[in-house]
């Protein structure tokens, strides 16, 4: 569970009632104080929301353009990232910063295509944060005017509660979830500035439908702009890469 994102449980009460011996009874009730947790996550989202401003000052005087892109595990974000990195290396530089709980599979598949990347490992945390990010960019010292991708860690909850100083949050679904999932983690695509629908290819073979999975989006964020591609057969790419490249 994490401690700083909310997602852990903080209403519940603590009773501890003691009796001792030699005449010292007394009995007394700890119970923890729900507005001091709630002045603790404040202030941890307050240090955060700080570091995410360094960082957005950073992009901007450098003219970088910073995409963080979410998603549950399995929706095809880092095959997605691969094949937009494949394309637009030669005509924008990138850079790459990889969230994962565990290993540095998605840097190494990334770094293969001869683009700097940075693994961050967050262990048991379910997100990445501004200081992740600000340290990775010291390791990366990307270039003016390039793209600097996120890929989150998988999870259709916290990422979306930390602000890591990008210009847009991308948030990736695929028709193998089905298609209630924006109602289900509004929070996510409430945040986010575009959804892409990866995976179209397998729409013929499920019973999901896209037109619904968009339309629930909308009923949580009315602003989001969606792209429909495969990432492996190439489906809807250049529409993808045409609007990151004109992007500043």
């Amino acid at each position: 569970m994490c401690g700083t994102c909310g997602c852990s449980d903080h209403n519940h009460t603590h009773d501890h009632d003691h009796s001792h011996e030699h005449n010292h009874d007394h009995s007394h009730n700890h119970r923890i104080d729900e507005s001091t947790i709630i002045a603790v996550e404040q202030d941890i989202l307050q240090r955060n929301n700080l570091l995410a401003e360094r960082n957005r000052g950073y992009f901007e005087a450098k003219n970088i353009f910073c995409l963080n892109l979410m998603s549950s595990p399995g929706s095809g974000k880092t095959t997605l990232l691969e094949e937009t990195v494949r394309r637009i290396k030669d005509k924008k530089a990138v850079y790459v910063i990889e969230g994962d709980q565990q290993t540095s599979n998605d840097a190494d598949r990334i770094a293969s295509l001869n683009v700097p990347a940075f693994q961050v490992n967050t262990g048991t945390g379910c997100h990445l944060e501004a200081d992740m990010i600000n340290h990775a960019l010291k390791h990366l010292n990307p270039k003016d005017d390039a793209i600097v991708f996120i890929e989150n860690v998988g999870n259709l909850v916290c990422p979306a509660m930390f602000d890591l100083g990008e210009a847009t949050k991308v948030v990736i679904v695929s028709p193998t979830e089905g298609d209630d999932k924006p109602l289900k983690y509004p929070y996510m695509f409430q945040e986010a500035n575009i959804c892409i629908i990866n995976k179209v290819d397998l729409v013929p073979y499920l019973t999901t439908d896209t037109e619904k999975l968009k339309e629930n989006a909308l009923k949580v964020n009315h602003h989001l702009e969606f792209f429909e591609v495969s990432a492996i057969k190439g489906t809807g790419m250049d529409e993808w890469c045409g609007w990151l490249l004109k992007q500043k």
